[in-house]
């Protein structure tokens, strides 16, 4: 696909291309220090470096912790916002204030906002939503979300081998 952030952006339709890197600007201006910008999963993604990360993500380790992506899709942009996903307070406030920004219908994933009509794009309330997290908040929330996932997955392994155990002892040999 692409190398770089420059051939990303050089492929980028003529109609969204403007759009794109109004957003682009506004996360490079909103996004606390410590954050770089890289290519990750055919995106353009800002990341927490890993000189201060250096575990990186979880699913790929040799990657950097990713925390925000901004994509260029078919039927419009699409922002990925890993604190969005991983913060129920962040989130609550995002879908409480979205309303009051624009007139377009929320259209959300899990930690992906979509925009379809480029003018309905409330372009302050994204910028407030790219500052809220610096990277040591994002690590902190990171960690601990994996830890209470960790914490879950043990809890449940444990649940499964002593009901396992229970069954072999309730199994009385034939003779």
């Amino acid at each position: 696909m692409f190398a770089t952030v420059e051939d990303y952006i050089k492929s980028l339709p003529e109609d969204q291309k403007v759009s794109f890197l109004k957003l682009r600007n506004l996360v490079k201006k909103n996004l606390p220090k410590g954050f770089e910008e890289t290519f990750q999963y055919n995106m353009i993604a800002y990341v927490v470096p890993k000189k201060l990360y250096p575990a990186g993500y979880h699913v790929t380790p040799e990657l950097a912790l990713p925390f925000l992506h901004i994509a260029c899709q078919k039927n419009g942009l699409a922002l990925y916002h890993m604190g969005i996903y991983s913060d129920p307070k962040l989130l609550k406030w995002f879908q409480t204030e979205y309303p009051k920004h624009s007139s377009s219908k929320l259209d959300m994933g899990k930690s992906c906002i979509r925009f379809r009509k480029l003018e309905d794009i409330p372009w302050k309330l994204l910028g407030e939503l790219v500052s809220k997290m610096s990277p040591t908040e994002w690590i902190n929330l990171y960690e601990s979300n994996r830890l209470k996932k960790n914490s879950k997955k043990a809890k449940l392994r444990k649940r499964a081998t002593k009901k396992v155990a229970s069954r072999k002892k309730s199994i009385v040999p034939r003779e």
